[in-house]
């Protein structure tokens, strides 16, 4: 006699070990244990007595559990054993779940993030699962089409955020290149959307680059009348023309005021993580102008690590955005200046201001790497001499512009 969704329904248990045993039809039988529950089929297939699972009940229904079955006996019918074709099925499912675009991304992280910075390998899969694992996590690699990753980039240049779509562009490219070395796709279709974003325009940071307006701006900066340590990080930035980042986070134990030199290590500078790990710390020779600062500042910063603490708890360096709001207080608009700009206008103004500066000495001072194939062998050391030859020359230059030495037309600083 056939089962009925009422007697599934209240069937208990009996207390035999092996579980009570209820027949159905055409070889599937309920079995209830203390655990649950569980549809069976027993068949046989190439003389052999075997025994198909078809669910557990209530999730699989007495009716879904019969569907089952019949798939299962036609299987039979085609000389075909339904509990190999039961596993194969199961295999394809977890080798497609392991085919997803979420999925081979997340292994590429895995595979990379130990080559990568900690910030840069957190940003990388956050921008993942922010803008395209939603919309396309799920897909396997073979069946994504350049049209569904446009149409996921495109919602995030609605954002405004032009440049974060142009990125994750690119990341999309390394999973699919990552997919196609490890079998789990044929092609990459990110090639597809080559010109099919918004143009990114690059803004340059802005800078003061004329000798009137580097004048004026440094009058600002010696004029300041706000913290003592935010007017001597905008001097020093100045000065030693650092990135932001080196600059605030400054530690005593990386100055030699008595040789007059800045030792910055190498996990602190902007480097791939093999560099930071394995590469020599950028030195930066300092003018007599900026020792006389720093002299100045430790007898109020020197109890502690960092050159210019934040003023909340000097176990922090200061804000990274001190000296951007300074230059902002002191009339420089986001246009004219900011705490990068310093960079750009000693580049600027030594090339086109001091007679017999190499541009590679330059280009050292500011630990740019030097490109072509002995790039990675380049030495900063090697022009250490001219190197302080050249920071006094540019502090001297810029004691002139503040004073007004050899400079016409002074503009009147911005209230």
């Amino acid at each position: 006699m056939a089962l009925t969704d009422t007697f599934v329904r209240q069937v208990k248990h009996t207390g035999k070990p092996a579980g009570d045993k209820h027949t159905d039809s055409a070889g599937m039988y309920l079995l209830v244990k203390a655990a649950g529950k569980y549809w069976r089929f027993d068949y046989r297939y190439a003389g052999k007595r075997k025994t198909l699972a078809l669910g557990i009940y209530p999730e699989v229904s007495l009716a879904k559990a019969r569907q089952r079955r019949d798939k299962a006996r036609e299987l039979l019918a085609e000389q075909v054993d339904p509990g190999i074709a039961k596993r194969a099925e199961k295999a394809a499912t977890v080798a497609a779940a392991a085919n997803t675009l979420e999925a081979v991304a997340r292994e590429l992280h895995v595979t990379k993030a130990s080559a990568w910075s900690p910030k840069y390998a957190a940003l990388w899969i956050q921008r993942m699962e922010k803008d395209l694992f939603p919309q396309v996590g799920r897909l396997p690699l073979p069946e994504i089409t350049a049209p569904m990753l446009l149409d996921a980039l495109r919602k995030v240049e609605k954002r405004g955020v032009s440049e974060t779509a142009h990125t994750l562009r690119q990341t999309l490219g390394q999973v699919f290149r990552y997919g196609i070395q490890t079998g789990r796709c044929e092609r990459n279709p990110v090639a597809d959307l080559h010109g099919a974003l918004k143009p990114l325009v690059v803004k340059h940071m802005a800078a003061v680059l004329e000798p009137v307006q580097a004048g004026g701006l440094l009058r600002a900066i010696y004029g300041y009348n706000g913290q003592p340590m935010t007017r001597a990080a905008l001097q020093l930035s100045a000065l030693v023309f650092q990135r932001p980042g080196n600059i605030r986070q400054m530690e005593w134990a990386w100055v030699d005021l008595d040789s007059g030199m800045l030792t910055i290590p190498a996990q602190a500078m902007k480097r791939r993580l093999h560099q930071k790990i394995n590469g020599r710390p950028h030195l930066v020779p300092l003018a007599p102008q900026a020792v006389s600062i720093l002299r100045e500042l430790h007898s109020l910063t020197g109890h502690g690590r960092y050159v210019f603490p934040s003023l909340r708890t000097g176990e922090r360096p200061m804000s990274d955005n001190t000296i951007n709001a300074a230059l902002r207080r002191m009339g420089f608009s986001t246009d004219e200046m900011t705490a990068h700009g310093f960079r750009a206008m000693a580049r600027t103004l030594m090339v086109e201001r001091l007679s017999g500066v190499d541009p590679e000495v330059i280009e050292a001072q500011l630990a740019h790497g030097k490109s072509g194939p002995l790039g990675a062998a380049y030495d900063r050391a090697d022009y250490l001499e001219q190197r302080r030859k050249m920071m006094r020359e540019w502090a001297d230059y810029l004691d002139k512009l503040r004073r007004g030495a050899d400079v016409v037309e002074l503009r009147a600083q911005a209230a």
